[in-house]
């Protein structure tokens, strides 16, 4: 699933260039909740409104931000500065009380300067840069408050109520844009394939996979997502980096990926030095 988001990075910013933001977003998710919906097949009880809600309206802000900001940024950038919620998950996790780390401090220090050496092409930083950013900071509050309230709701249900929450805040402001219109041709496999496999099988295999893999597992796995989406952006868009951007670029996945790995490997020593294995 990390390869197939990677790669819609690519398709997201194409089929914008054709079709308005709102109205693309709005029909993603509304497929997405359907297929959802013939899963779950039950409607769901008030606190799993509430919940989904809350949980659902951060989900279409990072959505929201990344594909606004995928207008004025390259899909390899979007998809490296998106992938720094994994940096940024802890760092929110703290104003709930939760240990922040030695390791998350440097992180974020690293990841920083990758993207201030990303951003150092002719005319600076992109203004879609910067909303990606802010994508990535409110997937990472998605994550904070799924790890509150997630643990003591049915998954699935919660699934679709946030998909079903995220079409509703696409769909109300773009209609009163007057932007719906039907889509072209060129853009529907884009819809189709976001709405169905990077939204709606994505939230259900990630939903199974987490019973049976450990969340730093998980994680790591997870961390993968923006190492796809560049190497998608050089296949298939074309984009290509300087020096300085392939070091910005290589700084990021070594935040990312070098953060979860590290996280991973105290969790294992923690665990065997509680049951005494050498």
């Amino acid at each position: 699933m990390t390869a197939v988001w990677g790669w819609t990075f690519v398709l997201v910013k194409d089929a914008i260039s054709q079709y308005p933001t709102l109205p693309f977003l709005a029909i993603r998710f509304a497929i997405a909740f359907l297929v959802m919906a013939l899963l779950v097949r039950r409607l769901p009880n008030r606190r799993l409104l509430v919940v989904g809600a809350a949980v659902g309206a951060a989900l279409a802000a990072g959505y929201l931000l990344q594909t606004v900001g995928l207008q004025s940024t390259s899909p390899g950038n979007a998809g490296l500065i998106t992938g720094l919620f994994v940096v940024f998950t802890p760092l929110l996790d703290r104003a709930f009380g939760a240990r922040l780390s030695g390791r998350t401090v440097v992180a974020a220090l690293v990841a920083l300067a990758g993207i201030a050496l990303l951003a150092g092409r002719p005319g600076g930083i992109a203004f879609g840069d910067v909303l990606v950013l802010g994508c990535a900071l409110a997937f990472a509050l998605h994550i904070v408050l799924l790890g509150r309230w997630a643990p003591t709701l049915p998954a699935a249900p919660l699934a679709m109520v946030q998909l079903a929450v995220a079409a509703v805040l696409f769909t109300v402001p773009g209609a009163a844009a007057g932007e719906f219109r039907p889509p072209p041709a060129p853009v529907w496999p884009a819809i189709v394939i976001t709405g169905v496999f990077a939204s709606a099988l994505a939230f259900f295999i990630q939903t199974w996979a987490q019973a049976h893999l450990a969340p730093s597992r998980v994680a790591l796995i997870l961390a993968s997502e923006p190492a796809w989406a560049l190497l998608f952006a050089i296949v298939l868009a074309g984009q290509r980096f300087g020096f300085q951007q392939a070091l910005g670029a290589a700084l990021v996945l070594v935040a990312v990926i070098g953060y979860e790995a590290l996280a991973a490997i105290s969790a294992r020593t923690e665990a065997a030095d509680r049951i005494g294995v050498p």
